[in-house]
């Protein structure tokens, strides 16, 4: 939680968050329904509906690695253990993801993971086709399309080169991860959805997320003003849990899902003040002033260029050999 959080939200008491269990069945259910039964009566349907649950399992993610929904760390990795995503293993997700969670170093090309900034010093040195597909990248319809594969390709490099220096962690959290793949492998070779169409499904899915990370975090002076809130309540916030209330997530990660509404509405003026207004009321306002223009530049406005330290962020441009 930020320093600059006045206000904490209640703390989890319950054993089983029910309602939170009920729905990572019920995805499940859906992404088997969408590679079985849906699959034989309209592949285009299934893909989609497998994409949606795909983004859906990627949010139940999100809520177990802040503790969600059983008191058991080992419960809760077993609910989300398997790879439907493909290309991120739930360690590193967790373990990245409560890095990001230091407040201080939101935004950071290096300190925060889930920066989309560069390093201005890294971006002066991007080559032409690189730098189109960054600057397209910071359009909403670039992020859905592209920011799957970009994003990919940076992780994938830096998690590569990760293990190859020989962190155990790494290594254990992919071959646990691998495990999980192999189920989902196996279900797919038993059903009849094809490898093709899954990977598709993924893609969806994964571009779906990027809605949510467009805008979640901007450059700010002030830490406690980089995190956003968008005031929906309809289908896609359902699909994020509700993360796009990310300035109260931010100050009281513990607080389940279905409770963050409800704690903003309470202390709106609180949050806003804190996050000095960077609010949207819809993702129908940020599609309408955001799909095919950029909100951010790439590189980072608030910085002058310091040497890379770390493959996170920017950096992986440099360690991936594309800058």
């Amino acid at each position: 939680m930020s320093s600059d959080c006045l206000e904490e939200g209640p703390r989890p008491t319950r054993r089983i968050e029910w309602i939170t269990f009920g729905l990572a069945l019920a995805t499940y259910l859906i992404w088997a329904f969408a590679t079985t039964c849906l699959y034989t009566l309209s592949a285009p349907l299934a893909v989609i509906v497998a994409g949606i649950a795909v983004a859906q399992f990627s949010s139940l993610q999100h809520e177990v690695l802040h503790g969600h929904p059983f008191a058991s760390r080992r419960l809760n990795e077993a609910l989300v253990f398997a790879g439907l995503t493909l290309t991120i293993p739930y360690g590193r997700f967790r373990d990245l993801h409560l890095k990001h969670h230091h407040d201080p170093d939101l935004t950071d090309p290096y300190d925060d993971p889930e920066s989309n900034y560069i390093d201005p010093a890294v971006w002066a040195g991007v080559s032409a086709p690189l730098r189109w597909a960054l600057l397209a990248n910071n359009t909403l319809l670039g992020r859905m399309v592209l920011g799957p594969l970009i994003g990919n390709a940076f992780f994938l490099v830096s998690e590569a080169r990760l293990m190859l220096r020989g962190d155990k962690g790494a290594r254990r959290d992919w071959l646990l991860h691998l495990a999980g793949v192999a189920l989902v492998a196996a279900w797919l070779w038993a059903a009849p959805m094809t490898l093709w169409a899954y990977l598709a499904a993924v893609w969806i899915g994964q571009g779906l997320l990027k809605i949510r990370t467009f805008l979640e975090h901007r450059a700010h002076d002030a830490a406690r003003a980089r995190t956003v809130v968008v005031e929906d309540r309809g289908p896609l916030s359902i699909l994020f849990l509700n993360n796009n209330f990310h300035a109260v997530h931010h100050c009281s990660p513990d607080v389940a899902w279905y409770d963050l509404p409800g704690l903003y509405a309470a202390r709106r003026e609180h949050y806003l003040r804190l996050n000095e207004a960077y609010v949207y009321r819809s993702y129908a306002q940020v599609f309408r002033a955001y799909l095919v223009r950029r909100k951010d530049p790439v590189p980072h406005p608030l910085m002058s260029g310091k040497a890379p330290v770390q493959d996170t962020g920017a950096a992986l441009l440099d360690s991936a050999g594309l800058a």
